[in-house]
């Protein structure tokens, strides 16, 4: 069975995709697991990242996209669906050799566009369209081929980010430990808890991942503090990503023999297999 956990934080620049992917490689490439890469944020930036901007582009203009899964919800009843999840699937997406298993269901612009319009999406034959159950209907076949699902969730508690959370076992949220970046947990993990009240299900608080972690910052230091003695909030995991060039520079389509040449020799690569080791602990308890 999948344990399946979104990423999500209301202000974007947070490091959430690059989180997500590094949690990816590190879970296929140090623990042997077989990983599904979601990407629900229209910004694409985690699916150029693993299959690169030319492939995306050829994929976008094919309509083998997540977009194309929401546009077919809003086509007339009598009109055929366009999705094809065989078609859209990406297989052995990273550009790192020794990262084996990691597949992608890559993302659109249009979903900005597709997003608006869900909201007025009709209700179908005995209402058997529900604008946050798109995504759950058309992954089920394939969910039980994988240990993880990653749902790269937009900035935002739209339609399109419910649907990331509507198949979720729970979430994480990856963030900069700075007032502006940490302002909106509470209201996310209010917004997460309703919506699941709503479903009769439960969406774990798995935990903040911190994010361009600077020790020698002061508001960096007290930041990480504060949320950690905050009883309310979720579980501070305890590897921070650091502030680091080559962190930084991952979120580019390079290709690599190893992680440890993507990321950095220089603490980062096991600060990152940490954080993954750490990850799985926390997501495995919900078993």
């Amino acid at each position: 069975m999948a344990y399946i956990i979104s990423t999500i934080n209301l202000k974007g620049g947070v490091g959430k995709t690059t989180t997500t992917v590094a949690l990816a490689e590190f879970l296929s490439a140090a623990f042997n697991k077989r990983v599904l890469v979601i990407d629900l944020d229209p910004q694409t930036n985690l699916t150029t990242v693993l299959i690169g901007e030319d492939k995306w582009k050829r994929l976008n203009d094919e309509g083998r996209t997540l977009a194309t899964l929401f546009k077919d919800s809003l086509r007339p009843e009598d009109e055929p669906a366009n999705f094809d999840i065989g078609k859209t699937l990406q297989r052995s997406v990273s550009p790192i050799s020794e990262v084996q298993w990691v597949d992608l269901l890559p993302s659109s612009l249009d979903l900005i566009d597709v997003q608006d319009r869900l909201a007025s999406m009709p209700p179908g034959r005995f209402y058997s369209n529900n604008p946050t159950d798109l995504l759950r209907k058309a992954v089920k076949s394939i969910i039980d081929d994988y240990d993880f699902v990653l749902v790269d969730c937009p900035p935002n508690l739209g339609i399109v980010t419910l649907n990331g959370l509507r198949i979720s076992d729970g979430y994480i949220i990856p963030t900069i430990p700075d007032v502006l970046s940490t302002y909106g947990i509470p209201q996310i993990q209010q917004r997460v808890r309703a919506f699941a009240e709503s479903l009769g299900e439960d969406i774990a608080e798995i935990g903040i991942v911190v994010t361009k972690y600077r020790k020698a910052s002061t508001v960096h230091v007290n930041t990480v503090r504060r949320l950690e003695e905050d009883p309310e909030l979720p579980t501070v995991l305890q590897s921070y990503i650091p502030e680091a060039n080559q962190i930084a520079a991952s979120a580019e389509y390079v290709g690599a023999s190893t992680l440890r040449q993507k990321y950095g020799y220089q603490g980062q690569h096991q600060i990152l297999r940490s954080l993954t080791k750490e990850f799985i602990s926390l997501v495995e308890e919900l078993a």
